[in-house]
C-alpha cells in the first residue's frame, strides 16, 4: 500500500509493510493508495492528485477544528481524523487496506 503525505506526519504511525512518503521529499510521489493532508496542503494536493495518486484512491484529511472540517467538506475527502487523535491515523489506512483487497471490490472515489 502506498501513501504520499503532502504534510508532515511521524512514518512510525505507520505499519511498516506500507510505504509511507512525504511529497515535499522527492516531488515525484506517483501511484497513490492513500493520500493524507491537511489544512495548508489541500491546494497542493488538488494541483498534483491526477499524477500523485492512482486512479483510484483514499483521502485523509487530518483537521484541527470544526473549521477545518467546514474547508475541507467541498473537496470530496474520503475521512478524517483529528491531529489531537492522529497517533490512531494507523487504525484508518488499515481499515482502507482490509477493504482494497476483498476480492468482491475495489475503492471507489
Amino acid at each position: 500500500m502506498n501513501i504520499v503525505t503532502f504534510c508532515q506526519i511521524d512514518e512510525s504511525l505507520f505499519n511498516p509493510e506500507f510505504n509511507v512518503e512525504y511529497f515535499h521529499s522527492t516531488g515525484t510521489a506517483t501511484d497513490a493508495d492513500i493520500v493524507i493532508i491537511d489544512i495548508d496542503s489541500i491546494f497542493e494536493f488538488e494541483e498534483n492528485k491526477t499524477k500523485v495518486c492512482k486512479d483510484k484512491f483514499v483521502s485523509i484529511a487530518i483537521i484541527d477544528d470544526e473549521s477545518d472540517y467546514e474547508a475541507f467538506k467541498n473537496f470530496g475527502i474520503d475521512a478524517w481524523i483529528r491531529q489531537s487523535d492522529i497517533s490512531q491515523i494507523n487504525q484508518i489506512v488499515n481499515l482502507v487496506n482490509k477493504i482494497s483487497v476483498l476480492p468482491f471490490g475495489k475503492i471507489e472515489n
